[in-house]
């Protein structure tokens, strides 16, 4: 009996912890609007892997995304604004094009990957992007 309760008790801090960390990423004011370029917001991913997007995601994307893409990440905290979140509707509605261009191009705080990533795997990272739909 001991034993349950103990283990009753760590699922409870645990689901506290987990339920605090998303309502804190999503309590952070929203950056300034993000205009993407037509030519840019209007191009099509070409047919990729959104499997090998995942391994990108996680070196590159989870520290400040999440997991998950909840906006969560282990760095999120130490920015002043929301890291998002990529399963909400909104960022669902962007196009393929306008998440390319931010992944990119990036802006403060958002880095760049121009130099780090190749187009193809931009598109791999905004295909795995589309799997955190609700």
């Amino acid at each position: 009996m001991k034993n349950m309760k103990k283990i009753i008790f760590g699922l409870a801090i645990l689901a506290v912890f987990t339920f605090s960390q998303t309502t804190n990423a999503q309590a952070k004011p929203k950056g300034k609007e993000w205009k993407v370029p037509a030519g840019d917001a209007s191009k099509k991913s070409p047919k990729v892997d959104a499997v090998a997007g995942k391994d990108i995601w996680g070196t590159n994307c989870k520290s400040c995304h999440g997991i998950k893409g909840l906006g969560d990440g282990t760095k999120a905290e130490k920015i002043d604004i929301s890291c998002g979140d990529f399963s909400s509707k909104e960022f669902q509605s962007k196009s393929d094009g306008e998440l390319f261009y931010y992944t990119k191009i990036g802006r403060k705080p958002m880095p760049s990957f121009k130099e780090k990533l190749s187009d193809t795997e931009v598109w791999q990272v905004v295909a795995y992007m589309r799997t955190f739909k609700k």
